[in-house]
């Protein structure tokens, strides 16, 4: 449902942005500090790329059942230096696969930041976010104006606000498609 540039989980905002201006959903998982995401799949699972594969370890060692519950428009939050380690992209496209569309943490591993941020994933910083909500909390992420709404809890939290090249990066869909966007707009 679309409503002026805020728009529901999955369609596509009114500035033709490839993510919505706004987007709803819940807490899927709170990780702590200098969370390494090769974990989310298991370090022996880091070079495979099927998605039935991904889909059966997928946080097998926190939850059991966790990609039963798991639901398209859900967020991961993390606390400081969210993605450490080696930045293997697998671990997030099985977070793709199962629904997961961004990240909120205190703060994010460069590494980690500039891949996800290439690959089109949505991620803030948003200092307190780690203790502020639980898990299954609803949420409301304005991810251009940085703020993050629960509902649940009457609570608003003010996130740093992107830089115009990641805001336009994300709003293209990634890194790959921003690059074909620009060729398009010079050659014409």
């Amino acid at each position: 449902m679309t409503t002026g540039t805020t728009t529901t989980s999955g369609t596509p905002s009114s500035s033709g942005s490839a993510l919505p201006d706004v987007m709803t959903g819940r807490v899927a998982w709170i990780f702590g500090d200098d969370f390494d995401i090769d974990l989310m799949i298991g370090v022996a699972n880091i070079k495979y790329t099927d998605p039935e594969k991904l889909h059966a370890v997928c946080m097998k060692a926190y939850e059991e059942d966790f990609t039963d519950h798991v639901r398209a428009g859900d967020w991961l939050v993390g606390g400081r230096n969210f993605g450490y380690g080696h930045p293997h992209y697998v671990a997030m496209t099985a977070m793709r696969n199962e629904g997961i569309v961004g990240v909120l943490a205190e703060s994010f591993s460069p590494g980690f930041w500039r891949g996800e941020i290439s690959n089109g994933m949505p991620l803030l910083s948003v200092p307190g976010i780690s203790t502020a909500v639980e898990r299954w909390d609803d949420l409301e992420v304005d991810w251009r104006a940085a703020t993050v709404r629960v509902p649940g809890k009457d609570l608003v939290l003010q996130g740093e606000v992107l830089n115009e090249r990641y805001l336009t990066m994300l709003a293209a869909g990634g890194r790959y498609q921003l690059l074909l966007e620009e060729h398009r707009q010079r050659t014409r």
